[in-house]
């Protein structure tokens, strides 16, 4: 089979992406598939079709690390503006390069590795729709109502799902104050769609309100204030209509922010959890299923919960597009119910294929 990993993308979440498409492909390729990592962004100049993609730019196997911080996407810009390996130095304002569209329209799947901006947002699976190209994942009504973080607790809520309190304002002196009066402390403050905890802060006095809205202003002009909740962290996973183990995590130092997500040894991933109780267990993956079908996901997707001292549940965000990294929770949970990396890649391909099979029967 040709598929087409796409990842990268001109988001603050492109070096995680970068490092789940290698991941995938790396899998994709040992199943025996004819295999092609794209970067949406950089595009594939001069490639027409799959075949001829896979002569310029396919490698054997692939790898990329990813860096402590966010990329500096001013600098990505200029690399494809300078013509090396984008639209012919048109200064990166178009969001899919060159040749990404014949190239995905030409291969039997895309496997959408992409995290954030338009890979998670709705944008690229709408595109891909006017096209008639083949993805994983999730539709783009589903994507854009996850990515809307307000939105998708404003339909938790509405449903019976707890959901932390949250309102969303300005990035001003009014905006820190209103999430005062209108949340209080502790609170955590974050931008309204991104994902990989970009921009997050936890504020637990009135001196760190201004910084923290100061780092979430960077991403997004919409700002989310949602309280915060003390507890155990876990996430669920969803694949193919059934919720995975959960798993918890546990900081080494500070919370789940971008460092200690994706760098090795700084969160400790605990999967299956030894000392959950069953209810609680089963009330998770009850949530995340409910949560999936309520914000009418796809194949797979991952939802953030936190479960207090008294054992309430309190469900945060979902996310589309999990990470699948070496670090990445989704496939930790895959292989503690019997999945290995592998067949979870290619479960994930199998669940697109069928679902356009059925959509064409």
């Amino acid at each position: 089979m040709n598929v087409v990993v796409l990842a990268g993308g001109l988001s603050p979440e492109r070096d995680v992406s970068l490092s789940s498409g290698c991941m995938v492909a790396n899998a994709l390729i040992g199943n025996g598939h004819n295999v092609l990592l794209a970067d949406v962004y950089m595009g594939l100049p001069s490639a027409g079709s799959f075949s001829d993609a896979r002569k310029l730019y396919g490698k054997d196997s692939y790898a990329y690390k990813v860096p402590e911080r966010e990329p500096d996407l001013a600098a990505v810009k200029a690399e494809r503006g300078s013509g090396g390996s984008g639209n012919g130095g048109s200064g990166g304002g178009a969001l899919v390069g060159e040749g990404i569209l014949p190239v995905c329209m030409d291969a039997d799947i895309t496997f959408i590795g992409l995290h954030g901006s338009i890979g998670e947002n709705g944008q690229l699976q709408a595109l891909f729709d006017v096209y008639g190209i083949k993805y994983t994942g999730t539709s783009y009504g589903g994507s854009y109502i996850a990515m809307d973080k307000p939105l998708a607790k404003e339909l938790m809520r509405a449903h019976g799902l707890p959901t932390p309190d949250w309102a969303v304002i300005g990035t001003d002196a009014a905006g820190c104050e209103a999430a005062l009066e209108s949340i209080g402390l502790p609170c955590v403050i974050k931008p309204c769609g991104c994902g990989s905890s970009i921009g997050v802060s936890i504020v637990d006095s009135r001196d760190d309100m201004e910084a923290a809205f100061k780092y979430a202003g960077m991403y997004e002009s919409r700002i989310m204030a949602e309280r915060k909740v003390a507890g155990r962290e876990f996430s669920v996973g969803v694949l193919g209509g059934a919720a995975l183990p959960p798993i918890e995590i546990i900081p080494r130092a500070g919370f789940f922010d971008y460092k200690n997500k994706y760098q090795d040894g700084a969160t400790q991933e605990i999967c299956p959890v030894g000392d959950l109780p069953p209810e609680a267990d089963a009330a998770m993956r009850r949530a995340a299923l409910r949560v999936h079908d309520i914000l009418r996901l796809g194949d797979y997707s991952r939802m953030d919960v936190i479960l207090d001292a008294g054992g309430g549940l309190h469900c945060l965000e979902t996310n589309t597009l999990p990470g699948m990294t070496p670090t990445s929770l989704l496939p930790k949970e895959a292989a503690a119910a019997g999945i290995p990396y592998n067949e979870l890649c290619e479960r994930i391909v199998t669940l697109a294929l069928e679902r356009y099979g059925a959509a064409n029967g």
